[in-house]
């Protein structure tokens, strides 16, 4: 009766733990970054790959860091999102064109309409690494200081712009 009673202690474990994890939103992966500087870079613009961008360019401001590619599908779903929001000029949005052909980011942008005040090109991802990118679209919420304060992953919604983004650059530019 013991031998039995230890392997069904250990089930009942196991199901708890694939219970609660089943419950977890995956697009709430806490990042180690919030609350801590944003990684630097210095990178060419997509527009003009003679001008660099780097996140020090933008101390002073709150301003989101959104990560995008012309391949990625969810992109084109926050496409209209980050349009609007770009046409209210509540916060400046930067690109970020991860793993991507700048011919490709330049036609892309040209047909959906382009919401950054401009792009930088991440051709082989390393600063995705730095930010830790765990896929396309990624948005980061970046603070006067330079540290990052929310990461959305995912594509942004109408729903998660007005309750966590715009409260949060609303109270980072009162700062």
């Amino acid at each position: 009766m013991m031998r039995f009673l230890l392997p069904l202690v250990i089930f009942i474990v196991l199901v708890g733990f694939l219970f609660v994890g089943l419950g977890l939103n995956p697009r709430e992966v806490p990042s180690p970054l919030i609350d801590k500087p944003a990684p630097a870079f210095v990178l060419p613009q997509l527009e003009n790959d003679k001008q660099t961008f780097s996140p020090a360019d933008m101390k002073g401001k709150v301003w989101l860091l959104n990560v995008w590619a012309s391949w990625c599908v969810s992109c084109r779903e926050e496409h209209p999102v980050l349009m609007a929001l770009s046409q209210q000029n509540i916060v400046p949005i930067y690109g970020l064109d991860y793993k991507d052909k700048a011919e490709d980011g330049k036609v892309w942008l040209a047909r959906g309409g382009n919401p950054y005040v401009l792009s930088a090109m991440d051709r082989e991802g390393r600063i995705g690494i730095d930010y830790g990118v765990y896929g396309v679209p990624e948005t980061y919420v970046i603070d006067k200081q330079g540290v990052i304060r929310y990461k959305q992953i995912g594509p942004v919604t109408p729903q998660n712009l007005s309750e966590t983004i715009l409260p949060l650059v609303a109270e980072l530019q009162k700062k």
